[in-house]
């Protein structure tokens, strides 16, 4: 049976906690759960970063739904559960989840560009 790439490496990686030298502190979480409407791609996720005070500085995930922003004349939002989350008190913005490998290479892309922040 053909899997999504990066499907077996992100459910592997669930439970994963590490701590960096710095204090920063990484979790992941990921599951499957049947696909649903909030969920078309049927995986459940949290990746989250957390600085050496235990706020969370950045997070990916689709524990619950947010609104997208309004764009142009329309007043319409789309719903959606996908998102990432930049700061401690970022209510959220949308994800477009493509496959669990994007996922992947996009919270350690953050991850990665914080901790080189924080260095300074």
């Amino acid at each position: 049976m053909s899997r999504a790439p990066g499907l077996d490496l992100l459910l592997e990686l669930n439970g994963t906690e590490y701590t960096e030298e710095n204090g920063y502190w990484y979790k992941i979480e990921a599951h499957r759960v049947a696909p649903s409407r909030e969920i078309p791609h049927g995986i459940r996720y949290n990746l989250t970063l957390h600085n050496q005070f235990n706020h969370r500085v950045l997070g990916f995930d689709n524990a619950h739904a947010i609104r997208s922003k309004k764009r142009g004349r329309f007043k319409g939002r789309i719903v959606t559960y996908d998102h990432v989350h930049k700061s401690s008190i970022d209510p959220g913005t949308a994800y477009i989840f493509s496959s669990a490998q994007q996922l992947i290479e996009d919270f350690f892309g953050e991850l990665n560009r914080i901790l080189e922040e924080a260095k300074r």
